[in-house]
């Protein structure tokens, strides 16, 4: 019995042992951030100019893996509100219903695309970031406006991603670093919302 406890206790201090490796070289600033190149920074110059400009109400929400994440919801929601008005698509931007009933609901989901990402990080920091591996998110931004009047609204998606690296490897060809995890996810919301508010001005049903 004695010894089946020993075992037991044995067992559990390498797994914490592991486990705080693994969060020392996180810590320790092994691990870098890079936004993907597939998609750009759109400027609102490059959105196609609408007639007459309408008030429209706003709903915006990020998933994680589409559950709803309120408290990213909570950190993106200024950025993206700011974005929506700048682009100029639109008079007004409100987060209750307007006077002519337009909804734009914007959807942000984070759909990640590696397999094993806790297992990556595990295996690095076991070999006290000697082994490198990269783990990547993707993103997807769906954007459905409803106009006045309308039953079916249009929608438009845009993808994007953000590549982990751990460890000794190298950068990713296809990532522009960033120096942080905020700076890289911000950096991602405002080109996957440019994107898409791109092609929604586009659209031969959008006025």
């Amino acid at each position: 019995m004695n010894s089946a406890l020993s075992m037991g206790a044995h067992a559990a201090w390498h797994c914490a042992r592991a486990f705080m490796l693994m969060l020392a070289v996180l810590m320790t600033g092994c691990a870098s951030f890079y936004v993907d190149t597939a998609t750009r920074d759109v400027p609102a110059s490059e959105l196609k100019p609408v007639a007459q400009a309408a008030p429209v109400q706003l709903l915006f929400e990020f998933q994680t893996k589409g559950v709803q994440n309120s408290r990213a919801t909570d950190h993106l929601r200024s950025q993206v509100f700011d974005q929506v008005k700048a682009s100029g698509l639109f008079s007004a931007v409100e987060d209750k219903p307007v006077a002519n009933g337009a909804i734009l609901s914007l959807k942000l989901n984070n759909v990640p695309l590696s397999d094993d990402a806790f297992g990556k990080g595990f295996v690095t920091g076991l070999t006290f970031g000697l082994a490198g591996n990269q783990v990547t998110d993707g993103y997807v931004c769906t954007i459905e406006y409803l106009a006045p009047n309308q039953k079916a609204p249009i929608v438009k998606t845009a993808r994007h991603a953000i590549h982990t690296v751990m460890g000794a490897k190298e950068a990713p060809a296809n990532g522009v670093r960033a120096e942080t995890i905020e700076e890289a996810v911000r950096t991602m919301t405002r080109q996957i919302v440019g994107t898409s508010l791109k092609d929604l001005s586009f659209d031969p049903d959008f006025r």
